[in-house]
């Protein structure tokens, strides 16, 4: 069993294992971070999406890397998006979407799906079922992302999605390691929601009592 699960690490570069494991170690991290609603899920996650943009790029998952760095950026927008205060207040607390959010967040889905789609077909990569996958997924992040980074809940739903799908494409794909990852992030994802739902209906009973 430990040999077909990681057979596909014979004749791989030792130093994209270490980097594979050191961006794990930190994606986890970061995940974990962000489920405390703490803001150390930023600084953590620059570093194991950094890593992560190298390794997929070399991995051929053109979509996923593409996600990566996106997330660097959105990590650095929502490392200053969270630290904004009034009055020593959180400016931005945990909230839900809005209408004009749920908008927009479909608007980020389609054009993601369209742009990731183009780039596979100009390299010609759609010649698996995980090159399609690959696609959706980077949408899905993308949307998940963005509401992380504006703090709203929703976030949760769409990695726990992303995450369920993430851990047969990278299983498939013989990146054993990333795969139990992602199943890792499934598990807080879905306890993440739940303390950030706990946080919010807390504030929300607090304000109907002020």
């Amino acid at each position: 069993m430990i040999d077909y699960l990681f057979a596909q690490y014979k004749g791989y570069p030792i130093h994209e294992v270490y980097l594979e494991l050191i961006g794990i170690f930190f994606g986890l991290l970061s995940v974990w971070y962000a489920k405390k609603d703490n803001i150390l899920v930023f600084p953590t996650g620059l570093i194991s999406t950094s890593i992560y943009a190298y390794l997929l790029w070399k991995w051929n998952l053109l979509g996923d890397s593409m996600i990566n760095v996106y997330y660097f950026i959105m990590s650095i927008f929502g490392w200053y998006h969270w630290t904004r205060k009034k009055d020593n207040i959180d400016e931005f607390p945990i909230s839900t979407m809005n209408g004009k959010e749920r908008v927009i967040g479909v608007i980020i889905f389609a054009l993601t799906l369209v742009f990731v789609v183009v780039v596979y077909l100009y390299f010609n990569k759609f010649t698996t079922w995980y090159s399609y996958l690959d696609t959706l997924l980077t949408a899905i992040f993308f949307v998940g992302m963005w509401l992380m980074a504006k703090r709203k809940i929703e976030n949760w739903v769409f990695w726990i999605l992303g995450d369920v799908l993430s851990i047969p494409l990278y299983f498939a794909k013989g990146y054993t390691f990333t795969s139990f990852q992602y199943l890792v992030f499934t598990i807080i994802a879905v306890y993440g929601y739940l303390e950030w739902k706990k946080i919010l209906n807390s504030s929300q009973n607090l304000e109907l009592h002020q």
